[in-house]
């Protein structure tokens, strides 16, 4: 899975919010997919919040177009991307390491 930078507007509108962390967080098998998203801080009560989740998950859909059959370069079904917005670092963390730093798109 190659790591995307974030889009401009869901970067700006996740500081307005506060939030400095977004997880995507893949899974799937079967050519069965599916993703939750996690957020820093996150309130689920929060309406603003959760229609700003709803608005990443779109965005993740179609930007990773994840299928659940896995990566093909040796990886198993699940994946996990985690943008550090104040830090403007993406990770990968089925490897543990840094996979780049990134500029809003």
């Amino acid at each position: 899975m190659n790591v995307e930078p974030l889009n401009s507007d869901l970067y700006n509108e996740a500081l307005s919010l506060g939030i400095i962390e977004i997880i995507l967080n893949f899974s799937g098998g079967n050519d069965e997919s599916y993703l939750d998203i996690s957020m820093s801080p996150y309130d689920c009560d929060n309406k603003t919040h959760r229609d700003f989740s709803d608005k990443v998950e779109a965005w993740a859909w179609k930007k990773y177009e994840y299928s659940g059959a896995g990566a093909g370069d040796g990886d198993n079904y699940d994946d996990q991307i985690i943008y550090h917005l104040v830090e403007k670092k993406v990770y990968r963390s089925l490897h543990r390491s840094l996979h780049r730093s990134f500029v809003p798109n």
